[in-house]
């Protein structure tokens, strides 16, 4: 590894495999083209569209990656669903009859918990007569959209099944992928990789006394939230959820206008998404046990609850990353996080791969665009790295402060906003380049001001807001329209701070 070392300090890529075409692939793919210094950027998709999660899988629900409990990490490269394919609007077709299908966590009712202003790609607007926060299918539109100039390089139906070092003092990468619709292998080389596959794959079920004997014994009664679709499939019934983050808050409310009320739900903090209390849910301590014979659960305060029906965990997903079980040292141990990774972005040990979209409790789209801004200028010479050990240290800082585990990823707010800044400010740092735009500064990456910090701070109140207004919710399109003014709450600041 010394020899790798020695080279981290400035690296020039010409060819570059993105995998994945949901939002943070597209991005990707934007900026490293702005950058007019590769010969080759290839993205991969095995979906036959772009969007990743966003496209919606219906009531598609089997799935061989889940257990009762699910605490293996290590996932798979899956094989899809093969669905039919809606007749064309025009009447042609390519004549193929099936669409692959990927399970999506998607859900019928899901709209955005970030409101649209916040959430966007800075060079594209969302359409104007879209709600506040957007359904589902104006989010895959908005990103289809958004990515329409890179679509020559996307490669559909590509599944990536295994990627590693050419050799083991090499920078450079073998991928190997295969066409899904026809099987088909091939191996090519590439000088970088970046990973944006995401990490809404494997879900994460824990380990619960007497979970595995419960299930058993009542099969089908726990679910994930993955495999959440409708809230009438809980009509009349008395269900308990687990976990309070956004997909716990959402889906839970959801459920609780057909359950039995109070609906039942188990968190171990306080949710950053919950900020009025819910006459139709009863909040109850994390589950110590399972009681096999009452069909119930035992929580740590020493309450229990009996008869239930069903029992859905949103407790998150592991990182999972199968094409790249070969790469040493292991970038995937517990699931946790992604090992030797600095700034949440490059592969310490060989910085020719990175990732995106690692960090949780963010706005992913703009993360995923300043990250982008960074990846491209890197890889394109216009930046460089600092050294192996300097990249180490950050790691090592960084577990020291938020541990080695299922936080070291978590950029709860301002930390989001000030990653945001803080990789602007690195890719701004480049050095100019001829034929570049923006006078050769190149494609520029967001950069949050006070209405980004403020409407952040803000947008788990707001989120409620909008949510209280029921049915009339999706007439929104404003923040003004459920009570939220920047203007006004600036002035109203400044003003009490003059009085102090």
């Amino acid at each position: 590894m010394g020899s790798i070392a020695s080279e981290l300090l400035s690296m020039r890529a010409r060819t570059i495999a993105i995998i994945g075409a949901g939002p943070s692939g597209l991005a990707a793919a934007k900026y490293l083209r702005a950058e007019r210094a590769f010969d080759k950027i290839v993205l991969f998709e095995q979906r036959s569209r772009s969007g990743g999660i966003w496209n919606y899988t219906g009531h598609q629900r089997d799935e061989d990656l889940f257990t009762v409990p699910q605490t293996n990490p290590l996932g798979k490269n899956q094989d899809p669903t093969w669905s039919q394919r809606p007749r064309p609007a025009d009447g042609r077709s390519d004549g193929a009859e099936k669409d692959p299908s990927f399970l999506s966590p998607i859900y019928d009712r899901l709209e955005t918990n970030i409101p649209r202003g916040l959430m966007g790609f800075q060079d594209l607007d969302w359409p104007q007569d879209s709600q506040l926060f957007p359904k589902h299918e104006t989010v895959l539109k908005y990103i289809q959209d958004y990515g329409r100039d890179v679509r020559d390089l996307i490669r559909y139906e590509t599944q990536v099944t295994n990627v590693e070092p050419v050799d083991e003092q090499s920078m450079r990468w073998k991928v190997q992928t295969r066409n899904i619709r026809s099987n088909i292998q091939q191996d090519e080389e590439y000088d970088a990789v970046i990973v944006a596959n995401g990490h809404f794959i494997v879900p994460y079920l824990p380990e619960i006394p007497g979970i595995k004997a419960w299930d058993a014994k009542y099969p089908g009664a726990i679910s994930h939230a993955k495999y959440y679709r409708s809230p009438a499939d809980f009509k009349d019934k008395k269900v308990l959820v687990v976990g309070n983050s956004a997909s716990g808050t959402d889906i839970s409310t959801q459920i609780a206008q057909y359950s039995q009320l109070p609906l039942l739900w188990s968190s171990k903090s306080p949710s950053m998404f919950n900020v009025r209390t819910s006459p139709t849910k009863h909040e109850r301590p994390p589950i110590s046990k399972f009681l096999l014979s009452s069909r119930g659960v035992e929580f740590e305060d020493g309450s229990s609850e009996n008869n239930i029906d069903a029992i859905v965990f949103a407790t998150g997903y592991f990182y999972s990353l199968p094409f790249l079980s070969n790469v040493e040292p292991k970038l995937i141990t517990d699931g946790s996080h992604v090992n030797h990774t600095y700034h949440h972005l490059f592969y310490a040990p060989r910085p020719t791969l990175s990732f995106l979209a690692l960090p949780q409790r963010v706005i992913p789209f703009p993360i995923a665009e300043a990250q982008s801004a960074v990846l491209a200028r890197v890889y394109s010479g216009r930046l460089a790295l600092p050294s192996l050990p300097s990249m180490q240290a950050w790691e090592s800082a960084t577990a020291q402060e938020m541990g080695n585990g299922r936080n070291f990823h978590l950029l709860p707010f301002p930390k989001d906003g000030n990653y945001i800044n803080m990789l602007a400010d690195w890719a701004l740092s480049a050095e100019a380049r001829d034929g570049l735009e923006n006078e050769g500064i190149g494609k520029k990456p967001p950069v949050w001001g006070q209405w980004e910090f403020w409407c952040r701070e803000q947008f788990p109140k707001i989120r409620a807001a909008f949510g209280a207004l029921g049915e009339k919710r999706f007439g929104v399109k404003t923040l003004e329209e459920v009570g939220f003014n920047y203007e006004e709450d600036m002035k109203r600041k400044n003003e009490e701070e003059k009085i102090i």
